[in-house]
């Protein structure tokens, strides 16, 4: 499967991460997890905090609240 965002590109939690708010920046193109989706490293823009996230999970840092769910 292909990845849908790019190194470099901002991007955020989808709302059912609610605990996991605020603005992260792809890190990272990491090999499809065991479910054949995406995976990404990400670092918080705002501290050191980094993770690894399905695809499924993170939306462009600007789509609307909305847009997300």
């Amino acid at each position: 499967m292909t990845h849908r965002f790019g190194i470099g590109q901002l991007v955020r939690p989808r709302e059912r991460l609610r605990e996991n708010t605020g603005i992260y920046e792809i890190l990272g193109l990491l090999p499809s997890g065991s479910d054949d989706e995406p995976l990404y490293r990400i670092k918080a823009a705002a501290g050191p905090v980094q993770r690894v996230v399905r695809e499924a999970d993170i939306v462009p840092a600007s789509a609307s609240s909305q847009a997300n769910g």
